[in-house]
């Protein structure tokens, strides 16, 4: 059970205001009446711990969160919106992961996709409606001069909304994805990309990832806005939990999830391990395919490798990812049924997530594949060296912004090319010990470079500064 709250009646006192999509709780409402609360995780999350006094303004994702809305019950420090349930769906699946996330990750079939018609701009609409209810509540609890942090492309409309109501706030925006290069950013009506850009530039102070997604965002505002006007741009890193990471991996249930992997592996055989969610940007059916060329290429490693592929159901409410999904387990059962024997099965493959099975087979990883089409950042790229027992060697792709912290000590691949991921996969395999070590420790130094707290209060330090 959870307690109970009022909603605040001024503005609150916090230093710090944050928003996102997605808060750090969530409810589930049983059949009884009663709410359950469960806390969530990642790099935001984390991130934020090291702040005590702050706001977080969320919405609510599902009928256990408006439930609890309703009934004034939530959480100190976190408020939670109450947006109309078509408004949110319109705004969520229709416009933030349905287009924004298809052009910023390049993901469009441009021969039949996008088309931008009425339906689109009705939900378009709501998208507008939906930032536009982010940007009044952190108007209402924001004191004077208080920083506010916006979070992803879900408000990319926030800071201009916030800026007109209270132009005395500190705002920044992150985009914890790529940016989409002027080409591709212009596929959107030319009205609708310019006030994208005109949100984001409501903010004093607007960061990414990487240079690279910075500096698209520049090309973008350069080439239809004339620049970036007073909006300062900054870099900022997200790096993997070290402290927390290797405290996890170690406890009991990993243990008794790597005891498990193990024996489905087989005595004395490699890994190649995966972690992922089945979003189309992952490019978990070229790696498969890359898998399959690796044993057709190479069938000496036939019955001495096993893919563990962790391919986590994502946004089954879109039928293209319920289709992705699908496709994924039909081939690693193509690959099992052609290559697998009684006792070797080539893939295997897990689709319920479980944090602390993800944990034991980075534990167990000879080899780590990450080749997505394009990433913002990829922490699992960061994760697994940092976990690993005796020293993995990463593959991964140069379209993942950890490319450019990691680059250099993994093996690089074209996502799109998958005979030369399967050659990456066999150069993976075939390194040496000492290698494999000496690029693992480089690895996990470079990932822990800028841990999620830190992380965070750089942010909070470059935009109070002004």
């Amino acid at each position: 059970m959870v307690s109970e709250h009022a909603a605040p009646a001024a503005a609150s006192t916090a230093q710090v205001l944050v928003a996102s999509n997605r808060g750090p709780v969530s409810y589930t409402l049983g059949e009884d009446g009663t709410l359950d609360a469960k806390r969530g995780g990642g790099g935001l999350v984390s991130g934020l711990s090291a702040v005590d006094d702050k706001l977080w303004v969320c919405a609510a994702l599902g009928d256990g969160d408006r439930e609890a809305v309703r009934r004034g019950v939530g959480e100190a420090g976190v408020r939670m919106l109450d947006i109309d349930a078509g408004v949110h769906a319109d705004a969520y699946n229709g416009i933030a992961n349905s287009v924004l996330w298809f052009v910023h990750h390049l993901l469009y079939q441009t021969p039949v996709e996008p088309v931008f018609d009425a339906e689109f701009r009705r939900q378009w609409a709501s998208y507008e409606t939906y930032n536009r209810a982010f940007a009044e509540a952190l108007a209402e609890e924001a004191g004077p001069g208080t920083s506010v942090l916006v979070q992803d492309y879900h408000l990319a409309l926030v800071p201009g909304m916030l800026r007109e109501l209270r132009p005395d706030l500190r705002i920044g925006h992150f985009s914890h994805t790529p940016w989409a290069p002027v080409d591709y950013f212009r596929l959107l009506p030319d009205d609708i990309a310019e006030q994208l850009l005109r949100g984001i530039l409501g903010a004093d102070r607007a960061a990414f990832l990487t240079r690279r997604w910075a500096d698209a965002f520049i090309g973008c505002c350069t080439e239809i806005l004339g620049g970036t006007g007073r909006t300062r741009i900054g870099v900022h890193g997200l790096g993997a939990d070290a402290d927390f990471l290797r405290r996890r991996s170690h406890e009991a249930d990993v243990d008794e999830r790597m005891a498990a992997l193990r024996e489905q592996v087989g005595e004395g055989r490699k890994t190649i391990v995966r972690v992922d969610r089945t979003e189309l940007s992952k490019n978990i059916v070229r790696g498969l395919h890359a898998y399959r060329a690796l044993l057709d290429a190479h069938p000496e490693w036939r019955e001495r490798v096993v893919h563990i592929a962790f391919a986590y159901p994502s946004r089954q409410d879109l039928a293209v990812y319920r289709d992705y999904t699908a496709a994924v387990q039909t081939l690693a059962t193509e690959i099992n049924g052609a290559y697998g024997t009684e006792s070797w099965t080539p893939v295997v493959l897990h689709v319920k997530d479980d944090f602390a099975r993800s944990l034991a087979a980075y534990r167990l990883a000879d080899v780590a594949l990450v080749n997505p089409i394009r990433d913002g950042m990829n922490l699992v790229a960061k994760e697994v060296p940092v976990v690993s027992d005796h020293g993995c060697a990463l593959v991964l792709s140069r379209e993942a912004g950890a490319y450019e912290e990691l680059g250099e000590d993994a093996i690089v691949v074209n996502p799109y090319d998958v005979t030369g991921t399967a050659e990456a996969l066999h150069e993976a395999l075939t390194m040496s010990g000492d290698e494999r070590s000496g690029r693992t420790k480089r690895l996990a130094e470079a990932a822990t470079a800028l841990p999620p707290q830190q992380w965070f209060l750089d942010q909070l330090e470059a935009l109070r500064q002004g």
